[in-house]
């Protein structure tokens, strides 16, 4: 039996994550239409893509290699970005998950610095390690994206290092070449301390979305 992904809906204060669907569409479409100034090394659709994009997370999730989520705001009900669980890996044995990758992720520009991604990855990174019990997660970035570098670090992921040609770019002009990758991981000893900055930049986010009376 080999490990299969997938991802139950996950819910905080700011941000429930929903397995992703075409109901997402119309929202997500919104979403992208946003100032796109911070996609550059992202694979982010357009307006007119969501549809297809949705429908290729989809056909990845039905190998079970891909988890993937709308992310939804607790204010306005809305989804504003994705994000999924990706790549499991089990080297003891094939029924138990051992590390799984969190990526694919974006937000609408609004949705930026609120608070949303850090609970985001507070509720995956937790469900990944004290419910599947992982022994890591791995993220990973273009090593030319400062912005998602300082994002993923501010999480209390480890930089391991840059791997050369790792992956495909999704930085415009450089389509059918390859990227060099900026890995960074948690591991279950570390995560007590990782819960414990996120949840801390959760509830400072909270107070400013919780909506006046």
């Amino acid at each position: 039996m080999t490990f299969t992904l997938k991802g139950p809906v996950l819910e905080g204060t700011l941000v429930r994550l929903e397995p992703l669907s075409h109901r997402h569409a119309a929202d997500l479409a919104a979403a992208v239409g946003e100032d796109r100034g911070t996609y550059d090394f992202t694979w982010v659709p357009r307006p007119d893509q969501v549809g297809s994009y949705i429908d290729t997370q989809l056909a990845t999730a039905d190998t079970g290699r891909l988890a993937p989520y709308a992310q939804v705001s607790l204010a306005t009900g809305r989804a504003v970005g994705t994000t999924s669980y990706w790549e499991p890996r089990s080297w003891r044995t094939d029924d138990v998950l051992d590390a799984v990758e969190v990526g694919f992720t974006w937000l609408a520009r609004s949705a930026q610095g609120t608070g949303v991604n850090a609970e985001a990855k507070l509720l995956l990174f937790r469900h990944a390690f004290e419910v599947w019990a992982v022994s890591r997660v791995d993220l990973k970035t273009d090593a030319r994206n400062r912005r998602s570098r300082a994002a993923i670090e501010r999480t209390g992921a480890r930089f391991e290092g840059v791997l050369r040609n790792w992956s495909r770019s999704w930085a415009p002009g450089e389509e059918g070449r390859l990227r060099d990758s900026a890995i960074y991981s948690v591991t279950a000893p570390e995560w007590p301390e990782c819960r414990e900055r996120l949840e801390h930049r959760v509830r400072s986010a909270a107070p400013a979305l919780t909506p006046r009376p």
